[in-house]
């Protein structure tokens, strides 16, 4: 099963999503390869000892053809990584939007899937519509929305949920998706109003799972570390591991 995470808003928390939820595959005994499909690099940043050479990183997919298997790197205690590297923001330029550029992912991921089946794969996605995002959006299988409870983000869900429309007659199938909410505080009404809003226009397609704010999540990426490590026994750490068991109990992993 392979889930994109995205959101074209900046801090909804895309790339914390994809490191601790992947924690949470590797401790329920499915380590997952773990893409980071964004040129500012966080989560290769958060390994702490990804590959710095462009041709070591996914740009080396996409510039000289490398097979994705042999860039991937190790993630002690996590499973895989396929590194960014800033040269990735040359992708739209130098491919264009064709449909051999666009489905270059999925026929990689296919490939390395045909050698490694059953293995799960989370896309860290960049922050805006571009070749690389769709890239995600025709590879995955499902996508998860990260919606963090401020109004600017449930737009930026809407739009999101437009752009998806738009793709449908090009992907011929409409993507499933789940939206996430993501710095959810109990105590502020502004969050009980976002997840209200968000079932309202989504229905089933909110996931019940929210991740709190919570400082375990929001400081262990700056010591190189998921959530679970730094913290197994903080709500963040919770929230991750019953979000893994609500997409299974959903049949998206």
């Amino acid at each position: 099963m392979r889930i994109a995470i995205f959101n074209q808003k900046g801090g909804a928390g895309k790339t914390t999503t994809t490191l601790n939820l992947g924690a949470a595959l590797q401790r329920a005994e499915a380590p997952p390869l773990l893409i980071d499909l964004d040129p500012q690099g966080h989560l290769s940043s958060i390994h702490g000892d990804a590959p710095l050479e462009a041709n070591r990183s996914l740009f080396a997919f996409y510039q000289h053809n490398a097979p994705l298997q042999q860039l991937e790197v190790e993630w002690a205690g996590l499973g895989q990584l396929l590194p960014a590297h800033q040269q990735l923001i040359k992708v739209d330029s130098i491919f264009g939007k064709g449909p051999a550029i666009l489905n270059k992912l999925r026929h990689g991921l296919e490939e390395l899937d045909s050698e490694l089946p059953g293995r799960p794969v989370l896309i860290d996605c960049c922050p805006y519509i571009g070749v690389l995002a769709l890239n995600a959006i025709f590879a995955c299988d499902r996508l998860i929305v990260p919606v963090s409870t401020d109004y600017l983000s449930l737009q930026a869900a809407e739009h999101i949920t437009r752009t998806l429309k738009v793709l449908e007659p090009v992907l011929k199938r409409r993507v499933e998706r789940r939206y996430l909410l993501t710095r959810f505080d109990r105590r502020r009404r502004m969050s009980d109003d976002v997840r209200n809003k968000l079932r309202e226009r989504y229905g089933d397609e909110l996931l019940d799972t929210a991740i709190s704010e919570n400082v375990a999540v929001a400081e262990s990426p700056s010591l190189n570390q998921d959530v679970f490590s730094y913290n197994p026994s903080s709500p963040g750490a919770h929230d991750y591991k019953q979000l893994l068991h609500e997409l299974r109990e959903r049949g998206d992993l």
